[in-house]
C-alpha cells in the first residue's frame, strides 16, 4: 500500500494520546468496488481478527494489538469509509462488510480465527461467524450493539455523549480524531448499523463466544449484553470493572487477560 498522506498526523495523534504506534504490514484489499485497509502483525497461530466500531479505525486497538501480537498473528482492519480506508460508493451493510472480511481472510489463506469485534464491530463479526462459520473458531464481542429499544440515531448519540463524559483525555483525543476521519457520511453509516438486527443472528452462532461489557458502559445496557449472551448457544458473559464503552482503548490489559483466559492461553 502506498504511504497515506495522513499517516504522519495519525501517528502524531496516537503519540499525543499515549497509544502505541502501529508497526505492522499494511495493505489494501479490494472487493466488489470497495477498498479495505488492513494491517498484519506477527506470523504464528492463533490468528486474531480485530473489527472496530462506528466512527473508529484499527488504531483504537493499538494496545490490544501490542498484547496479542506477542502470542499470534493479528489482522486489524479499517472498515470501508473508516480510518485509512476510502469512502465506498455506498455504505455497506453489516452483512456485506462481513462478506468482504471473509473474502479478505480467504485471500490471506487463514481460517479458524478468533474474531474480536468492538461495538458495531460485534455486529460484523457475528455475521462473519454465521455466514462463514468455517473461518471463525472463537468469537469475542466487546460492548455489543445495538439493543432493539435504541435503534434511533439520536438515542445512540445521546448514549455516546454520556459515555464520553468524564472519559480519559486519551480516549477523547484518539476517538475524536477517528470520528473526524469517518467523514461527512457518518449518519448514513449509523443507519446501516441501526437497521441490522443482531438478535436474529445470535441464535445461529455455533462458535464459542465471549461477551465483555464495561461496568459503566452507557452505550450498551447490561440487560442487553446479558440477553446477547443468553441468545448465543455457547456464550460466556463477563464484566470489565470500572470502565466504559471504550474499555480496550483506555486500558487493554483487562480485555487481554479475559480473551487469553477464554482461549485457554
Amino acid at each position: 500500500m502506498a504511504d497515506n498522506p495522513d499517516d504522519s498526523l495519525s501517528d502524531a495523534v496516537a503519540e499525543a494520546a499515549g497509544a502505541p504506534a502501529l508497526d505492522g504490514r499494511a495493505d489494501t484489499f479490494s472487493w466488489q468496488g470497495a477498498d479495505m485497509v488492513f494491517e498484519e502483525f506477527g506470523s504464528r497461530t492463533p490468528v486474531f481478527v480485530l473489527v472496530h466500531g462506528i466512527g473508529m479505525g484499527r488504531v483504537v486497538f493499538a494496545e490490544l494489538i501490542d498484547d496479542l501480537k506477542k502470542i499470534g498473528r493479528v489482522i486489524a482492519i479499517d472498515q470501508p469509509g473508516y480510518g485509512d480506508s476510502p469512502e465506498p460508493p455506498r455504505t455497506p451493510t453489516m452483512e456485506r462488510t462481513a462478506d468482504m472480511l471473509a473474502a479478505l481472510l480467504r485471500d490471506r489463506g487463514v481460517s479458524g480465527v478468533a474474531a474480536i469485534g468492538h461495538s458495531m464491530g460485534t455486529q460484523v463479526v457475528a455475521e462473519l461467524a454465521v455466514r462463514h462459520p468455517k473461518l471463525v473458531s472463537e468469537l469475542v464481542m466487546i460492548a455489543p450493539t445495538v439493543d432493539e429499544s435504541a435503534r434511533r440515531i439520536m438515542i445512540q448519540i445521546g448514549r455516546l455523549l454520556r459515555d464520553l463524559w468524564g472519559e480519559s483525555p486519551k480516549v477523547v483525543l484518539l476517538g475524536g480524531y477517528e470520528y473526524l476521519r469517518a467523514g461527512p457520511h457518518l449518519i448514513r453509516k449509523m443507519r446501516a448499523m441501526m437497521v441490522h438486527s443482531p438478535e436474529r443472528s445470535y441464535p445461529r452462532i455455533t462458535q464459542k463466544t465471549l461477551i465483555l461489557r464495561g461496568e459503566h458502559d452507557c452505550v450498551v445496557p447490561e440487560p442487553w449484553a446479558q440477553e446477547a449472551a443468553r441468545l448465543i448457544p455457547d456464550a460466556t458473559y463477563d464484566t470489565l470493572p470500572d470502565t466504559s464503552h471504550q474499555s480496550m482503548m483506555r486500558n487493554a490489559a483487562p480485555t487481554t487477560l479475559r480473551v487469553l483466559k477464554f482461549l485457554g492461553r
